[in-house]
C-alpha cells in the first residue's frame, strides 16, 4: 500500500516535530519517529481501527497527545491530519471527502 500525506498534513508534521524541537534538543526527533511507526502500522493494518462517522480512520499516538486520521483509497492510504488531541479534534474532516 502507497503512504501519501495530504499537503496540509505534511505541513503540520514539520510544524510540530520543529516546535517540539523547540523545546527539547531531540524531541523533534522522537516525535517524527512515533509519527513515522505508527503510519508504517496502518500501512501493515488498515482496516484494524474502527471506521468512524464521516468515513475515516484513526490511530492515536502513544507517547504525545495527536491522532493520525486516515482514508483508504484504492490501494493508497493517505493521512489527513497530525491531529492534536485537544485543539480542535476534527477541523481537518472535510480533507476526508477530497481524495
Amino acid at each position: 500500500m502507497k503512504v501519501r500525506f495530504l499537503a496540509e498534513a505534511r505541513l503540520e508534521l514539520i510544524d510540530t516535530v520543529s516546535y517540539y524541537e523547540g523545546e527539547f534538543e531531540g524531541l523533534g526527533e522522537r516525535f517524527w519517529n512515533e509519527v513515522d511507526e505508527h503510519v508504517e502500522w496502518i500501512a501493515r493494518n488498515p482496516e484494524v481501527p474502527r471506521l468512524r462517522e464521516g468515513g475515516y480512520r484513526r490511530v492515536n499516538l502513544k507517547v504525545f497527545p495527536y491522532h493520525l486520521p486516515y482514508i483508504c483509497r484504492d490501494s493508497t492510504l493517505w493521512v489527513l491530519a497530525i491531529a492534536h488531541n485537544h485543539r480542535q479534534p476534527i477541523y481537518w474532516i472535510k480533507r476526508a471527502h477530497t481524495r
